[in-house]
C-alpha cells in the first residue's frame, strides 16, 4: 500500500505516503481508548509493518481531541471486555492475549515510530505513546499514568516502559500520584522531544518521518535495532552486534549508492536492496 492510499478499518486509518504511513487511532467520539477492536487493529498493523520492506516510518496519532484515552472504563465497570471479566487466570489470560500483545510487537518492530501526541495520552494512552521511539506534543498534550484512579496497575507494560523514557524517580511519580503532566513539563521531562503548534503538529511529525524516510531503508531499520537491542546488552554485546550489522549492510547496494552520491555531491538513489 504506497502512493497515498487510505486504508480505513473499524477503528483504524491507515494513509500510506511513499515509505512513511499516518496511522490514526480513529474512534474520537470515545477519545481513542483501547477496546479490544483497536487492540486488535493495532496488533495486525504491526506485525504487518516489519514485513513491508517498502516502509520507513510510521506516525502514530489519534483522531479528535485526544491521543489516546487508555482503557476503557465502562468496559471495566460492565466486565465486556476479557481483561476485566472471569477468573483471576481469565483476566490474567485477557491481558497476555490483549493489550499485551502491543508492546509486544511494539518492541519486536524494526520500522521507527513517531508518536505525534494531540491532547489526552491517559493510562495505557500514556504508555502507548511511551511505546513509539519519538514523540511530538503540542500545547494541548497531557500525559497520566492514572491506573491507581481505578485501583489498577499498569498491565500494559507501562512499569518497563516508563521509567525508560522519563527515568525511575519520574516514573513513580507519575504512577503514585496520577497527576497530568502538561507539555512543558513533558518536554523537560522527555516525555516529548518537541511542542508545536496544534495545527503543525502532523505536519511536522510527517516531515520528521521524511527525514528519516530520506535514508536506505534497510540501513534505518539495523540502526533502530541496534540501538533497541544494545540497551540490554553489554558494551562488548554491543560493539559484537554492531560489528555484525556493518558487515551486512556494506554489502547492499544502497549503502555503496549513499556514499557515491555524497562523495559526488547528488542526491542518492536508494533502491531497497
Amino acid at each position: 500500500m504506497q502512493g497515498g492510499e487510505i486504508m480505513a478499518a473499524d477503528k483504524l486509518l491507515i494513509d500510506r505516503q511513499g515509505a512513511v504511513a499516518l496511522v490514526t487511532l480513529n474512534d474520537p467520539d470515545a477519545r481513542n481508548p483501547l477496546t479490544p477492536d483497536m487492540v486488535s487493529q493495532i496488533c495486525d498493523f504491526i506485525a504487518s509493518a516489519n514485513k513491508d520492506a517498502s516502509l520507513s516510518c510510521i506516525v502514530l496519532t489519534g483522531a479528535g481531541a485526544s491521543f489516546c484515552s487508555g482503557g476503557n472504563i465502562k468496559d471495566m465497570r460492565d466486565g465486556t471486555d476479557p481483561m476485566f471479566a472471569g477468573s483471576p487466570n481469565d483476566m490474567q489470560e485477557g491481558y497476555r492475549n490483549g493489550v499485551q500483545m502491543i508492546p509486544k510487537l511494539f518492541h519486536q518492530l524494526d520500522v521507527p515510530v513517531i508518536a505525534a501526541v494531540n491532547g489526552h495520552a491517559i493510562g495505557a494512552g500514556c504508555d502507548l505513546a511511551c511505546m513509539c521511539d519519538i514523540r511530538i506534543g503540542s500545547p494541548s498534550t497531557k500525559f497520566a499514568e492514572s491506573f491507581m484512579r481505578v485501583g489498577i496497575v499498569s498491565g500494559d507494560g507501562g512499569a518497563w516502559l516508563l521509567p525508560r523514557v522519563v527515568g525511575l524517580p519520574k516514573a513513580l511519580e507519575m504512577a503514585l500520584t496520577c497527576r497530568v503532566i502538561g507539555p512543558d513539563e513533558a518536554l523537560s521531562w522527555g516525555l516529548v522531544t518537541h511542542i508545536v503548534p496544534e495545527n503543525e503538529l502532523i505536519d511536522r511529525a510527517m516531515d520528521m518521518a521524511r527525514s528519516v524516510a530520506a535514508f536506505p531503508a534497510r540501513s534505518i531499520r539495523l540502526n533502530k535495532r541496534l540501538i533497541i537491542k544494545s540497551q540490554a546488552m553489554t558494551l562488548d554485546g554491543s560493539l559484537e552486534l554492531s560489528a555484525a550489522f556493518q558487515a551486512i549492510i556494506q554489502n547492499t547496494k544502497d549503502q555503496k549508492e549513499a556514499v557515491n552520491a555524497l562523495l559526488e555531491k547528488r542526491p542518492a538513489n536508494f533502491v531497497g536492496a
